[in-house]
């Protein structure tokens, strides 16, 4: 019988830590999973949609956290308690099961959508520790079930629910975001052509040495606006001074997380920063989050939708979000082949000392 592969449920109960996902000094994480920060705004949404009422005083929030930090929380959403709490229930019981299980939804070798184990990009030796399940839930058309787990019972009807409620959700708040850049609201929306929706639930298992390693290493979401639902464990984290300093959101029950990304920063002319945020883990608990990632069709366009006066374009010309895509990926593969190659090149070099310091008889020998 053929050993099935470790997943990370497993190698959580070794006592150290797999070599491949031990993190470079400076990538390693600097604040604790539950040191948590107040400084990202928690927003109510009820009154969201009084015209007259307090519409006006919610979209200042909004459009004041989006310039600060790209991300903020909401809470009175409208999405149905009962329907968080089954999703949550469901993604647990998911990672629960054991790895053959699991494994039978394997997304490797290129397939689009179902489980991983781990997750990092091609060519990053580097990975991170997390387990993953996606789904790739808009346009609908394009859904394809026999990528979506069969279990537990009744996972894809009450995850249908999900990605309906949250698609809601985030055209409201792109409504918000058009109307702050004094465009007509359904701006952003339209400029997504037929928005994409995946959905990412990842599962952050105890890790025997947290201090050396990252849940998610950083980064921005390329896609226009992320939710993000978190249990109350803590591990997101979220910077504006590119990495020097870190903070760790606070959890709020039934709250969203609500992150700013690359196609909605370039939308706004860079007023709207793209959220640059990683995952942290411990050693005390698994974390469980829930990431709706809405994203535009991949030949939608991306250029600034409006250029206020006195600005530039942030972008030399209009490309598409496939091709915006393609190029974060080929940097984020060559940044990490630069610092693979700037770390090797110490040891080659005092490999090349010591032979040279060799007599040639020793070095022939």
């Amino acid at each position: 019988m053929a050993p099935v592969p470790k997943t990370l449920t497993y190698l959580a109960e070794e006592k150290t830590l797999e070599s491949s996902f031990v993190r470079d000094e400076d990538e390693r994480p600097k604040v604790d999973y539950n040191q948590f920060s107040n400084d990202i705004p928690v927003i109510s949404l009820a009154g969201i949609d009084e015209v007259d009422g307090r519409r006006a005083e919610i979209c200042n929030k909004i459009v004041e956290a989006c310039e600060n930090w790209g991300i903020f929380q909401v809470v009175d959403h409208g999405v149905d308690v009962k329907l968080i709490s089954e999703m949550t229930r469901l993604a647990k019981e998911f990672f629960a099961l054991p790895p053959e299980e699991k494994l039978r939804f394997d997304m490797s070798g290129g397939k689009k959508g179902g489980f991983i184990v781990s997750s990092h990009l091609q060519g990053e030796p580097v990975q991170d520790w997390r387990e993953i399940v996606t789904y790739f839930s808009y346009p609908i058309k394009n859904r394809d079930y026999s990528r979506w787990p069969d279990v537990p019972e009744g996972w894809k009807a009450v995850t249908e629910h999900y990605s309906e409620n949250l698609m809601g959700l985030a055209c409201k708040l792109l409504e918000v975001l058009s109307e702050a850049m004094g465009l007509e609201k359904e701006a952003l929306t339209k400029a997504c052509v037929d928005m994409d929706q995946k959905v990412v639930v990842n599962y952050y298992p105890k890790c025997p040495q947290p201090d050396l390693t990252l849940g998610l290493k950083r980064h921005t979401d390329p896609g226009t606006i992320t939710l993000l639902l978190q249990d109350q464990v803590g591990g997101l984290q979220a910077t504006r001074d590119n990495g020097q300093t870190w903070i760790t959101v606070q959890p709020v029950e039934g709250a969203f997380v609500v992150n700013i990304g690359d196609h909605g920063h370039y939308l706004s002319n860079g007023r709207f920063k793209n959220a640059d945020h990683q995952a942290v883990v411990n050693s005390n608990y698994s974390r469980l989050s829930i990431a709706t990632f809405q994203n535009p069709a991949p030949d939608a366009i991306v250029y600034p939708l409006k250029v206020r006066e006195g600005e530039k374009p942030v972008m030399e010309e209009p490309i598409t979000f496939a091709e915006m895509y393609r190029r974060k990926m080929s940097k984020d593969i060559e940044l990490a082949r630069m610092k693979k190659v700037a770390k090797e090149k110490p040891l080659q070099d005092i490999e090349k000392t010591k032979l040279e310091a060799k007599p040639l008889n020793e070095i022939l020998a």
